[in-house]
């Protein structure tokens, strides 16, 4: 039966990644099952109405909403971004209440942004409502915060900060309270979403990719083993853990013309050069700028497998890029990425302490390199894994079918108390 749905989505633009990308594939996805209303920033009409002008999607109705200007002019990029998004919701509740007067939506669904220390307003509708998932309950362990700098560590009480206040926003227990199921991106953010009240979580990973992506990506798996080369994709930053990568490079038994590559910009790229040198391997350490996508894909198609330490992430959608590829991963068993990478995908490193770690990881790329048979069977299952768990086609028929559970379950439950003893 299709459904009307209501989806929140202030974050929502084809052909990208991250947020944007998450908002764009998930209703892309339910509209082929149910219709879907959207409600969505104005700055992503331009990238919406293009793609839609060349392929249509019946089904999915956009409405795009937006402060005034003499309300947002103190916007500028990210600066300001926070309080924008919680007064866009505000407005977004106003517009969904006069929709759904005239509509009458069977359920409503926050998708992004991705973040559970941030009320959704739609969730006061009188209807079913589904929260995530949503993450940014993960923090880096404290053995790890020793060897940030002083700019990290700063960054690390700031965030906890913002999360201390976030919860105590008396709406956001709210929207945990009244939702129906709350989906979080890790463990660690379901252990605070059920703090908040919140009654059936679940543990879900946001990332997903189109069948387009897998095609695309599978082409790099085929051939032949590449030559012990290691890549990091990310931004620069201090909990991205990529010092804990090159230490871990250095002490491998690797043969001498191993390498190490590192994609992407940040403040840490300077940090990182530093080790490099001081670690003697800097002629083996190839750091690169930030590469457009299809030059990322080509890179890591060229490498045996993808070293992601990151210490604290909801996401990690470059980890089931690089299984995608057919390329296993090598992460600590934190956040996302430890959701995402399963056994006989990858090596999933316990985060005891940073020496540990290291070594640890160490040894996977030692593995890796050495036990050709070892690499090749984690690359069919990485690739298996991707297609059965995160094609954006398997996740949006998974969610239009739990959609239709709740209803019923709610129509259940409604007769149940509606027959007279």
């Amino acid at each position: 039966m299709s459904l009307k749905v209501l989806v929140s989505a202030y974050a929502c633009r084809p052909g990208e990644g991250s947020e944007p990308g998450i908002g764009w594939d998930v209703v892309r996805e339910l509209a082929k099952y149910h219709d879907v209303w959207v409600l969505t920033r104005s700055n992503n009409r331009p990238s919406i109405e293009a793609e839609i002008s060349l392929r249509p999607i019946p089904g999915l109705t956009f409405v795009y909403l937006d402060l005034p200007a003499w309300a947002r002019w103190w916007k500028r990029d990210q600066r300001g971004v926070q309080l924008h998004y919680y007064l866009w919701q505000v407005l977004a509740y106003s517009a969904s209440q006069n929709l759904h007067r005239e509509i009458h939506f069977d359920l409503a669904h926050h998708v992004t942004y991705v973040r559970y220390w941030g009320p959704s307003f739609v969730s006061l509708l009188p209807i079913p409502f589904i929260w995530g998932p949503v993450g940014g309950g993960e923090s880096a362990p404290e053995a790890f915060c020793r060897e940030f700098s002083w700019r990290g560590r700063t960054y690390e009480r700031m965030r906890d900060l913002a999360r201390w206040l976030g919860e105590r926003d008396p709406f956001v227990p709210i929207t945990a309270q009244r939702s129906v199921l709350a989906r979080a991106t890790t463990e660690d953010t379901a252990r605070r979403i059920r703090q908040l009240g919140a009654k059936t979580v679940q543990v879900y990973s946001q990332v997903g990719l189109s069948q387009a992506q897998i095609d695309e990506l599978a082409v790099y798996a085929n051939g032949d083993r590449p030559p012990v080369r290691f890549i990091s994709i990310g931004r620069l930053l201090h909990w991205k853990g990529f010092h804990l990568g090159l230490k871990a490079f250095s002490q491998a038994d690797l043969p001498a013309e191993a390498e190490y590559w590192i994609v992407g910009e940040g403040p840490e790229r300077q940090r990182l050069q530093a080790l490099a040198e001081q670690l003697g391997i800097a002629t083996q350490v190839r750091f690169l700028e930030k590469l457009p996508r299809p030059e990322t894909l080509e890179t890591i198609g060229q490498c045996l497998a993808l070293v992601h330490p990151s210490l604290h992430e909801s996401g990690g959608v470059v980890c089931v890029e690089a299984m995608a590829a057919g390329r296993p991963v090598i992460c600590l068993d934190l956040g996302g990425p430890a959701v995402q990478v399963v056994e006989g995908t990858g090596f999933k490193i316990p985060p005891r302490n940073p020496e540990q770690s290291v070594q640890a990881i160490a040894a996977a790329m030692s593995h890796l390199a050495k036990d050709t048979d070892l690499w090749h069977q984690m690359s069919q299952a990485c690739r298996k894994h991707v297609s059965d768990v995160y094609s954006w086609t398997v996740k949006g028929e998974k969610l239009a079918q739990l959609y239709q559970d709740i209803i019923d379950q709610q129509k259940r439950s409604t007769n149940s108390y509606s027959v007279s003893p």
